[in-house]
């Protein structure tokens, strides 16, 4: 691959990878619309349309042949079943935060999911951290006990979130490039059917479903909620493997962004005093994670270029 491909792989990528976020941020606004649909019916819906839509594009890709080799390797299908687990958790989590009036409580978990993401990595991975990334997990540990004493509650749906999603890019990193994003949303979809079914009988008998019943416009949201969830994730994937892990990471900030914007200016969640001070201080975690990324990634880059010998 020339230098001008490889320019425009990486352009492409970036693309990609900040298509997958700008929809994720938007996910709040889609889910409020789905009203009075519980936060139980639309994740049992969610599973079962997701499980629909992938078996559809794996069809039409013609991806059996890769579905096969991960259906005989055991320890993989062992990690999808966790991974499913683990995204059945931060799916539940968020659409109770967001059909509950707590997208701005959202938005925190996935600010604090890096640095979630960092500090798994020294727990699990046993990797070092340099001191500007523990400067960030100081910070961001402060915040969470600020909300906790000045607001009164453990954010419970934040801390959740960050566990939950980080937990879930670990075991995706386990996993590797043995499985393609679409196989593996696939099977994690496959997995959840059996909860998804519960959850929809149970809302069945007790509140009611919704699907069929709120009108021609909410019936076509709520069959949406399939291609909603897969085509950011394969946005995502397609970016993720073009671009730089820098670029992705600092990109992944334009969602809980957009969800903190979202709920503070649109649905006009209460934002205390103290609620912007613990806020404020995720940021400068943020901030700090951010730069310390970035001048990493500048040395590495440069110790790359010193290390290649002089042509003779």
């Amino acid at each position: 691959m020339t230098p001008e491909e490889t320019a425009r792989e990486k352009s492409l990528g970036g693309i990609f990878v900040f298509s997958a976020y700008v929809l994720w941020g938007f996910l709040p606004l889609y889910f409020v619309s789905l009203a009075p649909t519980t936060p139980w019916e639309v994740v049992g819906w969610r599973i079962v349309l997701s499980l629909v839509f992938c078996v559809a594009l794996i069809a039409v890709t013609r991806g059996w042949g890769r579905m096969r080799v991960i259906l005989r390797d055991r320890r993989l299908l062992l990690w999808t079943l966790v991974a499913g687990l683990l995204i059945y958790v931060n799916w539940q989590v968020f659409l109770i935060g967001t059909l509950t009036g707590h997208v701005v409580e959202t938005s925190l978990g996935y600010f604090i999911n890096p640095i979630a993401t960092v500090l798994l990595g020294v727990i699990v991975l046993k990797e070092r951290l340099r001191p500007a990334q523990w400067t960030a997990v100081g910070i961001a540990a402060a915040a969470v006990v600020v909300i906790i004493v000045a607001v009164g509650n453990v954010p419970w749906i934040a801390l959740t979130l960050a566990a939950s999603f980080a937990t879930y890019g670990l075991v995706k990193k386990r996993i590797g490039p043995s499985v393609d994003a679409v196989s593996g949303l696939t099977l994690e979809s496959f997995w959840l059917v059996p909860i998804a079914v519960i959850q929809l009988v149970a809302v069945g008998v007790t509140s009611g479903l919704t699907m069929g019943h709120e009108g021609t416009g909410h019936t076509i949201l709520l069959l949406l909620a399939g291609a909603i969830t897969a085509i950011p994730l394969l946005f995502f994937s397609a970016g993720a493997r073009r671009t730089s892990l820098t670029v992705v990471g600092i990109l992944q900030f334009i969602a809980p962004i957009m969800q903190f914007l979202t709920g503070v200016l649109i649905l006009h969640e209460p934002m205390p005093f103290e609620r912007w001070i613990g806020f404020g201080l995720v940021w400068v975690a943020v901030a700090v994670f951010a730069v310390d990324s970035l001048l990493a990634s500048r040395r590495q880059r440069a110790r790359a270029v010193a290390a290649v010998p002089d042509p003779v």
